[in-house]
């Protein structure tokens, strides 16, 4: 792509609720290797997290990825702080047929089953559906990940099928992919549902 034709997914910031997601720089490289430090979630083959001496690495080839149009990686960062909580993508963007698909994402352990996930997917999905006229979202994980599997799930994602054989995973073995995606047809029951997740949410955090 030529400089200075208008992609269809360009570098965004956005901010809900005290999460602040945007673009990932190299700037990020110490709060993300911080992030990944708690709980060394590098150790976990399911994901996708860099090893601490990899976390340049891993900055570089989201700015190929991005320089390239296949790919936006955001850093998960705390507003009243400014810690890097970790990171979430749009990736394998096909502007053709408006489907991109929402991946790359991990948080450090201490915000992990928190309400910053369900922020930053509504984050996300709004985006694409509201500003970017998605069609399709999508998602993909590995078959053997029965977390994100079920955090997909209750975003209101289908689950299309498993594509056998389709990657490695960090240790050398061959994974099956398991494969979701939400249509914009489907959107706002999936909204409604987050809306309400974050509510109760916030009506049990002003309780405690």
């Amino acid at each position: 792509m030529s400089e200075g034709t208008k992609r269809w997914v360009e570098p965004v910031v956005l901010c809900d609720r005290g999460i602040r997601l945007e673009p990932l720089e190299r700037a990020h490289e110490a709060g993300l290797r911080a992030a990944a430090a708690d709980g060394a979630l590098w150790n976990l083959r399911v994901t996708s997290v860099p090893e601490p001496e990899q976390t340049a690495a891993y900055i570089e080839t989201a700015l190929a990825q991005r320089a390239e149009g296949s790919r936006l990686a955001l850093a998960v960062v705390d507003e009243a702080s400014g810690q890097v909580l970790g990171s979430t993508s749009y990736h394998d963007i096909l502007p053709a047929v408006k489907r991109l698909e929402i991946g790359w994402t991990w948080y450090a352990q201490r915000v992990q089953r928190t309400h910053v996930n369900t922020v930053c997917k509504l984050m996300l999905m709004q985006h694409a559906f509201e500003t970017l006229g998605a069609r399709i979202v999508g998602w993909r994980t590995d078959n053997f990940n029965f977390a994100s599997q079920r955090a997909i799930e209750r975003l209101g994602a289908k689950k299309d099928g498993v594509i056998r054989g389709q990657a490695l995973r960090r240790d050398g073995t061959i994974r099956d992919t398991v494969m979701y995606s939400l249509s914009a047809f489907e959107w706002p029951e999936s909204r409604a549902q987050l809306l309400d997740r974050l509510r109760r949410h916030d009506a049990a955090a002003r309780e405690s």
